[in-house]
């Protein structure tokens, strides 16, 4: 005979009743959606609950990472592994340097990754496992640091690490309080704090993230103007007291359509286009040839400073309808461009 369930599926329903007749007798009332937010309730209770803990240890981790001379090294074993591995990757693209390593390729021969100056964070919310409990007395003979995430302050983990963070939870949110849940939860949002609480610490910019995510929409995305300007003789500059035929020279050799004008200390004083000078010959014929670049140019273009992003250009080029951007220090003086081709070449458009 066709399982029910299977006979549902292929008539194109489902019977959640069905469903929930296999589930512990705690879910069985409960509807799909019901029973799923009972679940992010009890782990949103969770991180509230830890919240509320936070103290003194917590700083002292702080501190201990902020005085990290080396690299912070995270182990685990299990569920506590796999969110060991992202905690790393977080501290690692914020700007502290880790990294992931299992507790027992440590005890065959991934040892030789840990440096004396660097720092432990060990991962175990019962603080008993046993993969966990042989690395420690060769981690403290080493002169290392721990720093425990554990639910179990007065565990073994605990009494070999200089501080302990409790991610104690009430319950696990698997309906037979087995399978790590909330417990993992409580762990990775905790680890989450630290690096955000770090990065804050060290002074951490969008400029430095993008540095460390330099491929895909992210990377692109956080791309500084100083990546991507051009500098030097590609920018198109003359002086005020040049003639007519100078900056067409100038123009036509750059081929970018414009040139900056700038004083004789080099600050910028405006621009002058194509347009400017066919207009410029609308305006007074063949006396136009006779102006110099200070009579013909359009004063306040528009400029960006290098340390802005990418993106901030582009804002300004479709605001104003323009394809180029003047880069100014912060003397006011031009140090270089960007061009709409830049950006595209870039990956930002």
């Amino acid at each position: 005979m066709a399982n029910p369930q299977d006979s549902n599926l292929s008539q194109g329903t489902f019977a959640p009743e069905t469903y929930l007749a296999d589930c512990p007798p705690s879910s069985s009332r409960e509807t799909l959606v019901e029973q799923a937010k009972r679940v992010l309730n009890m782990e949103a209770d969770a991180l509230r609950s830890i919240a509320e803990r936070l103290g003194a240890s917590f700083e002292y981790a702080i501190e201990l990472l902020l005085g990290c001379q080396g690299k912070v090294v995270v182990t685990g074993i299990g569920k506590s592994g796999h969110i060991g591995n992202k905690i790393a990757a977080t501290l690692a693209s914020t700007g502290t340097p880790a990294f992931f390593v299992h507790p027992a390729e440590l005890r065959h021969g991934d040892f030789g990754m840990l440096e004396e100056r660097d720092l432990v964070i060990a991962l175990s919310y019962s603080g008993e496992t046993s993969e966990i409990k042989q690395v420690l007395d060769p981690i403290k003979r080493m002169g290392l640091k721990v720093i425990a995430l554990t639910g179990a302050p007065q565990s073994t983990l605990a009494k070999h690490s200089e501080v302990v963070i409790d991610v104690a939870v009430d319950r696990e949110a698997c309906p037979f309080n087995l399978a790590p849940t909330t417990s993992t939860t409580a762990t990775l949002a905790m680890a989450d704090a630290m690096a955000i609480v770090l990065m804050t610490r060290k002074g951490f910019r969008a400029e430095d993230f993008a540095r460390r995510h330099p491929g895909g929409s992210l990377g692109q995305q956080l791309v500084s103007v100083r990546d991507v300007m051009r500098v030097g003789l590609q920018m198109p500059q003359v002086s005020q007291s040049a003639t007519y035929n100078e900056v067409l020279a100038e123009i036509d050799a750059k081929r970018l359509g414009f040139a900056v004008v700038v004083d004789a200390d080099e600050h910028l004083k405006g621009i002058i286009t194509d347009g400017d000078l066919r207009r410029s010959l609308v305006k007074w014929g063949q006396s136009a040839f006779e102006k110099t670049a200070s009579e013909i140019s359009t004063s306040n273009p528009k400029t960006i400073n290098s340390d802005a992003l990418a993106v901030e250009a582009l804002k300004l080029m479709e605001k104003h309808a323009i394809s180029d951007l003047i880069i100014l220090d912060e003397q006011s003086r031009p140090e270089g461009l960007i061009h709409l081709k830049d950006l595209l070449r870039a990956g930002v458009i």
